[in-house]
């Protein structure tokens, strides 16, 4: 019932007069980083509106980094602007890009540990932490953000399997967090056992699938590999690499360190070259 449409004709003059001495109230206060807006799908909100409101923050506080629901520019749930946005980032719900938006387009990708977005004691289809963890590989290799929702119940506790998963990704983090953090997109278009990120002089290799033969092909790789090795465990035991035509496979072994995602690093020479895959 929360969608029903109130009767008669909004004062959003006073609305927005109140909004504006809130948010005031809260940027002067606490100086968050983001400002993180929802409901622009209500009608009484315009888009010049959010224009208006984009710009006031604006001047409260010009490092404020705004997302795009401010506005009425968002193209349903893939998140980005239809073309006359505002805002500083797009906000794709429930979905991870297939490829991604492109080079300097910034994004997150918000998401649910189960069905809802608050809590909801009859909704335990929770998500696996390994579903988990690779959501936020995925998110990492296409160059955006993911953001995880946490639903607390009305005595502002969370759930034990909101606790349980967030300590799981925590564990996975602790280990692998070089190959997600101030790391870029991947390079490569396509990898059939994985996903990749990449800093300058290396790429992370985010293995999903395990090659059966214990040899990782990666496809249309261009640049020399100086080195390869687990990020995990004995860093300095080197891989091997062959190069195999337009490709390079690595002698990873027969069994994967990680279930959930064991993480290769090939230090390169020069910013990652890739064929079309």
């Amino acid at each position: 019932g929360y969608n029903d449409l109130a009767t008669g004709k909004p004062d959003m003059e006073r609305f927005t007069v109140y909004l504006k001495g809130q948010l005031k109230e809260i940027i002067e206060a606490y100086r968050p980083g983001i400002m993180w807006f929802d409901g622009e799908w209500e009608s009484a909100w315009t888009h010049e509106r959010g224009v208006d409101l984009y710009a006031y923050l604006r001047g409260l506080d010009r490092k404020l980094i705004i997302n795009n629901r401010i506005g009425k520019g968002r193209a349903g749930m893939s998140g980005m602007d239809n073309g006359k946005g505002v805002g500083d980032y797009g906000t794709p719900e429930q979905e991870i890009p297939a490829t991604g938006f492109g080079e300097g387009a910034h994004w997150e990708s918000c998401m649910t540990m189960n069905g809802h977005w608050g809590y909801n004691k009859h909704d335990q289809a929770w998500k696996s932490t390994s579903d988990l963890v690779r959501n936020l590989i995925n998110c990492a290799s296409k160059g955006g953000n993911y953001l995880l929702n946490i639903g607390p119940t009305a005595e502002g506790l969370f759930p034990d399997p909101s606790i349980e998963r967030l300590a799981a990704i925590g564990k996975w983090m602790k280990v692998n967090g070089e190959s997600i953090y101030e790391t870029k997109a991947s390079p490569f278009k396509n990898l059939a056992w994985g996903r990749c990120t990449q800093k300058p002089g290396k790429l992370y290799l985010h293995v999903f699938n395990w090659p059966k033969d214990g040899k990782l092909v990666v496809p249309g790789l261009k640049n020399t590999v100086k080195k390869a090795t687990l990020l995990a465990g004995d860093r300095k035991a080197k891989l091997a690499v062959t190069a195999d035509g337009a490709n390079q496979v690595v002698e990873v072994g027969p069994a994967a360190l990680d279930p959930i995602a064991t993480v290769i690093v090939l230090e390169i020479e020069g910013p990652a070259e890739v064929s079309a895959n």
